[in-house]
């Protein structure tokens, strides 16, 4: 089997990897139908209300996401994924029955996505890391890569099918599909074979144990440097949901269709990067500040291209940038981790990658309102560009970084930084253990 695909190998990956598949494409159905919704039906082309539906959506993570990670900690992560599935599937239907009924305004998708948005907190952590049970630790990194490409496969399809369902039947038929598509997830949970999974450390009942996730993070500088690059640009750089559709509605005087082809063609660059980080096996902090320059220098390119055609193919190189950020963040956070305190450390980040985007999506939404929908998307460029700065001259400074080219030998790049912790050795002692006692159970 192929590198790039080597955790499918796993039953319980594969079975995990298709159920996912299915439930984001309808995931991403809904996205674009809420916002369609919004934009179209119950208001008149408001930026900002969809920035308050996509805020509202996104604050739960906010104060949810620390006791969200120590959920994932404690109990056991596959009944609580199970859970949350059946949740999300609840509250699409009963949205898609309200947008049937004809009775829906704005303040219950508002309401709507309040809920959705807590019931996703809790979902993010535990989701982010079960996969580390269900593959051996040396192929975690490509376990992520491949979440990473079943997630933006799901974009590449989902966007272009609601579109066209919006423009033949309806938003309502899309809220309700997307409902149908969660049984496929808790269908392939049920259906794991327990025997086969390798459970994390649990962490028992203890007082303080909210400081020591975050304890733990403020020791680690590169850990932090992540979060505040991912952090910034996911609040003004990913609003692609709300600048797609004021692009596409305003200032290319398209429908649905197109909207939803726009999430579609930016899906292509995001699974291409997503396909290549599951060939990368040792991410580092270095790919995450070089793909946020990336994705500041495309972005202002896509928010300068003329029309529709133009626009839509210079989403490809951000969304390959985009993606290569995310990854990489994750990827290189989850291998870094202590296992014992991993689930409060990626509520950490789910909580600054995601809790970011109420505060940036009412803003975006303003900016797009009141200087035209092109600078709705250059100030995401603006933003990325200057942090992806900062954060390399201050590790340049704090990390005594040295870079050194090799014409002749590989690699021919190599960036060092003595003054950061180096954790490879660390890794790669906790990854052959953990790969020996895969082999021992596999005896």
């Amino acid at each position: 089997m192929s590198p790039t695909f080597s955790s499918l190998k796993f039953r319980n990956y594969r079975l995990w990897f298709a159920g996912a598949l299915v439930a984001n494409v309808g995931t991403w159905m809904q996205r674009v139908a809420q916002d369609w919704l919004v934009l179209t039906e119950l208001t008149n082309e408001s930026g900002v209300a969809v920035g308050i539906t996509t805020a509202l959506q996104f604050a739960p993570v906010l104060l949810l996401s620390p006791y969200a990670g120590l959920l994932a900690d404690r109990v056991d992560r596959r009944k609580l994924l199970i859970a949350t599935q059946v949740g999300q599937g609840v509250l699409a239907a009963g949205l898609g029955a309200l947008v049937m009924s004809g009775r829906a305004e704005l303040w219950h998708v508002y309401l709507f996505a309040l809920a959705l948005g807590c019931v996703t907190a809790i979902d993010g952590p535990v989701r982010q890391t079960f996969v580390a049970e269900l593959v051996p630790a040396t192929k975690l990194a490509n376990a992520v890569g491949l979440n990473s490409a079943s997630f933006n496969a799901a974009r590449l399809i989902g966007p272009g099918v609601a579109g066209l369902l919006i423009a033949a039947v309806g938003t309502g038929w899309v809220f309700l599909i997307n409902a149908v598509t969660f049984a496929a997830t808790i269908l392939s949970l049920t259906r794991m074979n327990k025997a086969e999974l390798s459970p994390m450390p649990t962490a028992s009942r203890a007082k303080g144990q909210l400081r020591e996730g975050i304890a733990y993070v403020r020791g680690r500088s590169d850990i932090l440097v992540i979060m505040v690059v991912v952090g910034v640009v996911s609040t003004f750089g990913l609003n692609f949901q709300l600048t797609s559709a004021m692009m596409a509605r305003s200032e290319f005087g398209r429908g649905a269709a197109d909207y939803g082809i726009l999430g579609s063609v930016l899906a292509i660059g995001s699974l291409t990067g997503a396909l290549l980080a599951a060939r990368r096996e040792r991410p580092r902090v270095r790919l995450v500040i070089g793909s946020a320059f990336a994705f500041g220098i495309t972005t202002g390119v896509m928010a300068l291209m003329p029309t529709f055609l133009t626009y839509a193919i210079a989403c490809i190189p951000v969304g390959l940038a985009s993606l290569t950020m995310m990854t990489a963040a994750n990827a290189t956070i989850q291998m870094s981790t202590d296992p014992a305190v991993r689930g409060r450390v990626m509520a950490l980040y789910m909580m600054v990658f995601l809790g970011a985007t109420p505060v940036g999506s009412p803003v975006v939404g303003w900016i797009g309102e009141t200087f035209g929908a092109r600078w709705a998307v250059g100030i995401g460029s603006i933003t990325a560009l200057l942090v992806a700065t900062g954060a390399a001259l201050w590790a340049w400074k704090k990390w005594d970084v040295t870079v050194r080219y090799h014409v002749r030998s590989r690699p021919h790049l190599e960036v060092l930084h003595p003054t950061l912790p180096d954790r490879r050795a660390e890794t790669a002692a906790r990854l052959a253990a953990q790969e020996a006692a895969d082999r021992q159970s596999a005896a």
